[in-house]
């Protein structure tokens, strides 16, 4: 590197984001991630040079990823190539294979590719970096905010060892942003900029353990102050600059499949404030409303059933007053319903019966139908037995007669098991009187 090129990149570095100039430099600098980069942990034994193998590094954006794989360009004798998988294609993969290949052979030197999100790469672009994992020409190092189980192919996994990074606590981020805040040389130390009442607490929140998140609206709300000697960072500040607060949802991602999963466990677990959280969680996104309200239907019948069946009527009442009013107004038919379907006695007997009746069906769904319960509505059915002796309720006290109903080769099964509580209740007490009278077989 000449003088002209070194001047070059110290002036790109200090007019990097913050968030970018406060990257750490070592190990000793990360902030969370104990469990990762930790003594004994795979990041650290691939970084003092114990394991040489291929990663996978997941978790919610601005938790460490790209630094990790920065440290390793950095503490590694291999070169350290890198590939962004939205603007990078097959001939690319391909030529930074080559280059790997030709440096083993003419330098022995190993190549460390680093890929940053991953999991945007198609089928065919994850399968031309199998062999050059496979054989050892490329030490991978990708990145990805998605589930890799759902988002990498399974024989790049077979590969690869999967490291989670969580999301950065609360500490963690407030470490980072004061350091930012008191480092003359890379952060914000030095300029008088100061946070003040309760701006800090309120950049945390706004932040959600995402670091480069947090620096980022520090260094917006920074600029924000102008050059006055006292430059103050308050809450109203914040709020101005962050517009709004970060959601960590991806509608086609991995979080909509959590946050969803959230939902429903929520309102299968009766806890209505956790129901209404989740689901705010969800119309903030932008979360298509028709998958709402698809969810609250199901688990009006999954989870409540008949313990309360209004649950359902309900619940259906909310779909239609989405169909007629549409959002923002229909997210009050969506919360009521959910609060109901959460706040419901609990019942999963229906869920039960259909699958174990299901199941019966599908070992041995041919039996015949018997000639009493054949249908006897058209000329000549009677002389073929078909309703002959079927015998009408309601010409019975009480709407009900002991007949059977199931196929004459076929012993009766329990399915529906209803259970002790709510409206259920109730049924348990009819159902068992009419199963005792069922007719010997």
């Amino acid at each position: 590197m000449d003088l002209f090129e070194a001047a070059g990149q110290q002036e790109r570095e200090a007019n990097a984001p913050l968030a970018v100039r406060m990257r750490p430099r070592n190990l000793d600098e990360f902030a969370g991630q104990s469990s990762i980069v930790g003594q004994g942990s795979v990041m650290r034994g691939i970084f003092e040079g114990r394991i040489v193998t291929s990663v996978i590094l997941y978790g919610p954006p601005g938790t460490g990823k790209t630094t990790l794989a920065h440290l390793l360009a950095s503490a590694t004798d291999s070169y350290f190539d890198s590939l962004n998988a939205v603007t990078s294609g097959v001939a690319d993969i391909r030529n930074a294979i080559r280059d790997a290949a030709e440096r083993r052979s003419m330098h022995g030197q190993s190549t460390i590719l680093f890929i940053d999100e991953i999991h945007r790469f198609s089928r065919s672009q994850q399968d031309a970096l199998l062999p050059a994992v496979e054989d050892g020409t490329i030490v991978l190092i990708g990145a990805t905010t998605e589930n890799p189980y759902f988002a990498v192919n399974a024989p790049l996994l077979s590969r690869t060892r999967v490291v989670k990074l969580e999301p950065l606590t609360r500490e963690d981020v407030r470490a980072i942003v004061r350091n930012a805040l008191s480092d003359s040389e890379r952060g914000l130390g030095g300029e008088g900029i100061n946070l003040v009442g309760e701006a800090e607490e309120f950049l945390l929140d706004l932040s959600a353990g995402d670091a480069r998140a947090a620096l980022n609206l520090l260094e917006l709300a920074a600029s924000a102050t102008g050059t006055k000697e006292e430059r103050c960072i308050d809450v109203a500040l914040l709020q101005e600059c962050s517009q709004r607060a970060h959601v960590a949802y991806d509608k086609s991602g991995d979080a909509h499949y959590d946050v969803a999963s959230a939902f429903i466990k929520s309102m299968r677990g009766s806890d209505p404030d956790a129901t209404l959280y989740w689901l705010a969680r969800m119309l903030e996104a932008g979360e298509d409303p028709n998958f709402i309200v698809r969810r609250i239907l199901i688990q009006a019948s999954e989870d409540v059933g008949n313990a309360d069946p209004m649950a359902l009527v309900v619940a259906q009442a909310a779909a239609a007053t989405l169909d007629r009013v549409g959002l923002p107004e229909a997210q009050l038919a969506l919360a009521q319903a959910a609060i109901y379907v959460a706040t419901a006695p609990k019942s999963n007997a229906t869920t039960a019966a259909i699958g174990a009746a299901r199941s019966d069906v599908r070992r041995d769904g041919g039996r015949a139908v018997p000639l009493h319960l054949r249908d006897a509505h058209y000329t000549g059915a009677q002389s073929l037995g078909h309703g002959v002796e079927y015998q009408y309720p309601h010409d019975h006290p009480n709407g009900y007669v002991p007949q059977s109903y199931w196929p004459t080769d076929m012993e009766p099964r329990t399915y529906y098991q209803p259970v002790a509580r709510g409206h259920e209740d109730t049924i348990a007490e009819r159902v068992a009187q009419w199963r005792r009278s069922r007719p010997a077989r």
